[in-house]
């Protein structure tokens, strides 16, 4: 009897995380550009998928998680100002009682930089929310690095 049950234990956890799968709805890419001998700008592209949005840096506080770029203090380059991003979508979301603005199919935040030296690599990370029609995804943290050439 308690093989018997243990048995039908397994079975069902099997097959419950066998239905289950691990949404990531964006993909993130980088590129780096030198502009002059001491400056580069860095680009971070979000690849969204199709139905899913990903929230602007500039979300009011009581919504979403805004994105937010993290660069380290490094003594191979400083950051020159903020993070920048295009227009995004603004539209009303009920499940936040807000207005608020987001980008859907992708996005490329641009970030520029002071060099100090030649060959640098940029290093940062990217706290993000994304949601869908029917459920957000808890916020999410990417670390990435950039070669700039």
């Amino acid at each position: 009897m308690k093989k018997t049950t243990l048995l039908c234990c397994v079975a069902m956890l099997m097959s419950i995380s066998a239905f289950s799968q691990i949404l990531k709805p964006v993909t993130w890419s980088y590129a780096a550009k030198k502009t002059s001998a001491t400056e580069a700008t860095i680009y971070i592209k979000a690849t969204i998928d199709k139905g899913w949005h990903l929230y602007s840096q500039f979300v009011k506080d009581g919504g979403p998680v805004k994105t937010t770029f993290t660069f380290p203090t490094a003594g191979t380059y400083t950051p020159i100002g903020k993070t920048i991003e295009p227009k995004p979508v603004t539209r009303f979301e009920s499940t936040f009682k807000m207005d608020v603005s987001y980008f859907e199919n992708a996005v490329v935040f641009q970030q520029k930089v002071k060099l100090k030296g030649k060959n640098q690599v940029v290093k940062g990370s990217v706290e993000f929310m994304v949601c869908d029609d029917k459920q957000c995804l808890p916020p999410d943290q990417i670390d990435f690095s950039v070669p700039v050439k």
